[in-house]
């Protein structure tokens, strides 16, 4: 009886193990894009505002590839102190609302993002974040 117990066990096992190693591609990317800290963002269901003036045409769609091509650099443990008027990015996933505070300096871009009551802050590269001058003029 101990005999059958330990056959059966080691072949559900090595199934589990099968399964779980040969995910199909698609299964992957879906389980990666829940945990991505830096997601890609699509046109139609993406707001983009500064200082409240909300963005349309070739800007929005400037930013949303500018900010679709940053570079991650490193996560924040804490929100970095910020004094610049921030680019307001808002995502409607399903059920799920995703709001970027963008923040642009000349050598690197300082994103705080906030979802489901928590709130992460990372840095960017992104030459056309840096260098777009919606984010870099003063409004007043």
């Amino acid at each position: 009886m101990m005999t059958w117990t330990f056959i059966v066990m080691l072949t559900l096992f090595a199934l589990a193990k099968i399964v779980v190693t040969c995910l199909p591609t698609g299964v992957v990317e879906w389980l990666i894009s829940k945990f991505e800290l830096h997601p890609t963002l699509h046109d139609t269901s993406v707001t983009v505002t500064i200082d409240g003036k909300s963005l349309e045409g070739d800007d929005k769609n400037q930013v949303i590839h500018s900010f679709n091509e940053a570079l991650f650099i490193e996560k924040y443990y804490g929100n970095p102190e910020n004094n610049v008027t921030p680019l307001v990015i808002d995502v409607k996933n399903g059920k799920n609302k995703v709001r970027f505070f963008v923040y642009s300096y000349t050598d690197h871009v300082n994103v705080i993002k906030i979802y489901k009551r928590k709130t992460v802050a990372y840095c960017l590269r992104s030459e056309g974040l840096q260098t777009n001058n919606l984010l870099n003029q003063d409004i007043i």
